[in-house]
């Protein structure tokens, strides 16, 4: 895919890459105030900037533009934005000045939901992402666990670079937690097991926008924000995929405007731009993590619809949303993220003012096709929809920095066969530089190094029983023959929450099938000091229930299907 760079030219004329029956000419992309590289002549046009709306005509085919100064100097992202402005005020019309503007701003993507009728409840499916159609056989599922593990590291890196919010921030998000007690109706949605899409998460289907169109997002309480794969060009259908959210086929999309404080102070903990060519230009986010991923795009506020199980219909209006372009091909297979993270700006705050405070899903086995779902659900069932197989148990949400906005947990320890492990306090207090957190976006359980160790040595003897096997899976750092495996051998691994409540996740999630024939332990290890994290693959098959009203977090097992 390509990224919009700086190219050098002694003309002061803009230059754009072009796509031809040849391919497609890229360059390598940077990060803003990097140092700019330059652009081989060849396969690029130049064009006086007065020319700009006669080319987009002309040129459908047109994917990136960059601009230089006269005398061959860099101009820089700001300064090309208002540059581009200037422009546009005398030559193009305002959709295509949208566009434009777009393209500048790179509108490279990653980073509204539902409401119900009076006593009604709406239902989104989950569905599980992991495995591609048509794909099979040990070396196939070896390279989909590859991935997956390379899409656990990245994201670790991810939730833990990013900018943490301010205490005013969090004193209003404190405050509006009040409204959501309010709420008495529920809502749910059908929720897959993605194995036949090819990443480890979780999505679900909802219709966005006027007239509604179904998105497959991915169910993720690691995101602020909901965004969708968008496409502004009309002219060029070739380049769209199913999907793709367009935003000038909705009547109800409405971009923010970069001027307002919404844009200036408000979205900034969601890393709005400070650039503003002119007032009514769209607010754009430019998230850049850790390890060298990017998502551009515009905040736009946007209608979600959905069928509320009652069978009645519902429409939640000014829903947040980004419109994004996505760089990191591991999301290829879905359209978006349905961000779940325990923000004013997620969809969790809207949709639990409207129903009650809180949320649960029961996600099916991680290995299940996309014809088994359960349900994400926004307030209260009177009764689960798949029987439990225990009491509900409950333990205290961590709601504070540096944990916010992911769902902090406030662990006493760990055990295996009964026997809890010695690991330092430290590892589990977030103002120690640890903690841990629950998260449906993760596949595998990350603990930090001094927990993983203890546990890794108390796992290890009864696994030594079995062929260890090297199938170079990076981090996963015990793999066997699984013949003859017996899951009733294996000691039971239980987290220890300090109010009480234990976690007791079966055998299977926590030693997994890593291809026919082998499995692994599926625990990763992450630096000291960092935060654990309790992936999706843990959490399979149990019933969880996220009251941010009341601040604590049920879970129960349960077969989900």
């Amino acid at each position: 895919m390509p990224s919009s760079a700086p190219c050098a030219s002694p003309h002061g004329f803009a230059r754009w890459s072009h796509m031809t029956g040849l391919g497609l000419h890229t360059w390598s992309h940077q990060p803003l105030l990097a140092s700019p590289i330059v652009v081989p002549r060849h396969s690029l046009y130049e064009i006086a900037p007065a020319d700009l709306e006669a080319v987009l005509i002309s040129h459908p085919d047109i994917t990136d533009v960059a601009i230089a100064g006269r005398n061959g100097s860099i101009i820089s992202e700001e300064g090309l934005i208002e540059f581009v402005a200037k422009q546009a005020g005398k030559t193009m019309t305002g959709k295509n000045w949208l566009l434009l503007l777009l393209i500048f701003i790179g509108c490279q993507a990653r980073a509204s939901l539902i409401s119900s009728a009076d006593g009604g409840s709406m239902e989104l499916e989950l569905v599980r992402v992991h495995g591609r159609p048509g794909e099979g056989g040990r070396g196939a599922e070896l390279d989909l666990t590859r991935e997956v593990i390379s899409e656990d590291i990245r994201r670790y890196r991810m939730i833990t670079s990013k900018r943490r919010v301010e205490n005013a921030a969090l004193a209003r998000r404190k405050a509006r937690e009040e409204d959501y007690k309010n709420g008495d109706t529920s809502m749910e949605t059908p929720m897959i097991a993605a194995r036949d899409y090819g990443i480890g998460q979780y999505v679900v289907e909802l219709k966005v926008g006027t007239p509604p169109k179904k998105f497959r997002l991915i169910a993720d309480t690691g995101s602020d924000l909901t965004w969708m794969r968008c496409m502004f060009d009309l002219r060029r259908p070739q380049h769209r995929r199913p999907g793709m959210f367009l935003p000038a086929n909705s009547s109800t999309f409405a971009t923010i405007p970069c001027s307002s404080d919404t844009c200036k102070v408000d979205l900034v903990e969601l890393f709005s731009l400070a650039q503003c060519p002119a007032p009514s230009s769209p607010c754009a986010y430019d998230f850049r993590y850790t390890d060298g991923s990017s998502a551009k795009g515009i905040f736009a506020y946007e209608t979600v619809s959905a069928d509320l199980l009652s069978g009645g219909h519902k429409k939640l209006k000014g829903v947040l949303v980004g419109c994004s372009k996505f760089i990191n091909q591991m999301l290829e297979p879905v359209d978006g993220v349905l961000g779940l993270a325990n923000s004013e700006y997620s969809f969790t705050a809207t949709a639990a003012r409207e129903f009650g405070g809180k949320f649960s899903y029961c996600m099916v086995d991680h290995l299940s096709h996309k014809n088994l779902s359960n349900y994400l659900t926004f307030g209260s069932r009177p009764q689960p929809r798949s029987p439990l197989l225990a009491d509900m148990r409950y333990t205290t949400l961590v709601h504070s920095r540096p944990l916010i906005p992911l769902y902090g947990v406030d662990i006493l320890g760990m055990s295996v066969g009964g026997t809890i492990l010695g690991i330092p306090v430290q590892v589990w207090a977030s103002n120690s530089g640890g903690g841990t957190v629950i998260d449906s976006g993760t596949s595998l359980t990350m603990l930090v190094d001094p927990a993983y160790q203890l546990v890794f040595g108390a796992l290890e003897a009864s696994l030594s029983k079995y062929k260890r096997v090297d199938k170079d899976l990076g981090p996963l750092e015990y793999c066997f023959d699984s013949t003859g495996f017996k899951e009733s051998l294996i000691p039971q691994l239980a987290i220890h929450f300090r109010d009480g409540a234990v976690f007791e996740p079966p055998v299977k999630s926590y030693v997994i099938d890593a291809a026919p024939g082998i499995k692994c332990l599926g625990l990763l290890s992450v630096r000291w000091p960092g935060h654990s994290v309790i992936g999706n693959i843990l959490q399979q098959n149990h019933l969880w229930e996220f009251n941010i009203a009341e601040g604590k977090l049920g879970f129960a097992p349960s077969s989900c299907v």
